[in-house]
C-alpha cells in the first residue's frame, strides 16, 4: 500500500512539472517574440530560470507565487519556485512571466544552492519591443517580466526568495 502511494505521489509530482516544462516553453516563445533582442540572453547566458505564471495578489501587504524551470546551456537541469513578500502602497492583482538571467556560472551556482533571493533594490525589466537594447547584467543577473493579465500599482519594498530542485 505505502509503495502504491509513494508511487502515484511521484507520478503526480511529474504530472506537474511537465505541465510547468510546457508552459515554459510557450513562455520563452512569447518573450522571444515581444523582443527579439532577448535571444542574445537566452543564447549567451550561463543559464536562466523560467517562471510561466507568477500569481501576484496585493493591498498594503502583496504576495506573488509561482513554478519555473532551471536551464543550465539551454538544457533544463530543474525545477525553481518563487515566493515575493513586500509592503507597502499597493493595490491590484497580476499575472506575469519572469525570467533570471544568470550571466556566469558563479552566478548559475549560487542559485542553485538554494540561498537565492533578490533585495527590494533588484528591478525587473519590463519585456516589450527593444526593451533589452540597453539592459546589462548586475552582479552576473539580470531579471525580464512581462505581464499576462490584471493590473497592480505598486510602489513598496521587499524581497524575493527561490528554492531549487534537481530532476
Amino acid at each position: 500500500m505505502a509503495l502504491l502511494f509513494v508511487t502515484v505521489f511521484a507520478f503526480a509530482q511529474n504530472k506537474d512539472d511537465k505541465r510547468v516544462m510546457k508552459d515554459a516553453e510557450k513562455a520563452i516563445s512569447t518573450l522571444k517574440k515581444s523582443d527579439v533582442g532577448l535571444e542574445k540572453f537566452f543564447s549567451n547566458s550561463s543559464g536562466y530560470v523560467v517562471f510561466p505564471n507568477i500569481g501576484e495578489g496585493a493591498l498594503i501587504i502583496g504576495a506573488a507565487s509561482g513554478n519555473g524551470v532551471v536551464y543550465e546551456d539551454g538544457m533544463p537541469i530543474g525545477m525553481a519556485d518563487m515566493k515575493k513578500l513586500d509592503i507597502g502602497l499597493q493595490a491590484g492583482g497580476e499575472a506575469y512571466i519572469q525570467v533570471v538571467f544568470f550571466e556566469t556560472e558563479e552566478a548559475l551556482n549560487a542559485f542553485k544552492q538554494g540561498n537565492f533571493e533578490f533585495s527590494a533594490e533588484a528591478k525587473a525589466v519590463i519585456v516589450d519591443k527593444g526593451a533589452s537594447k540597453n539592459v546589462n547584467y548586475n552582479d552576473g543577473v539580470v531579471i525580464f517580466a512581462k505581464s499576462k493579465a490584471g493590473a497592480m500599482a505598486d510602489i513598496s519594498i521587499g524581497g524575493q526568495k527561490f528554492n531549487y530542485s534537481e530532476f
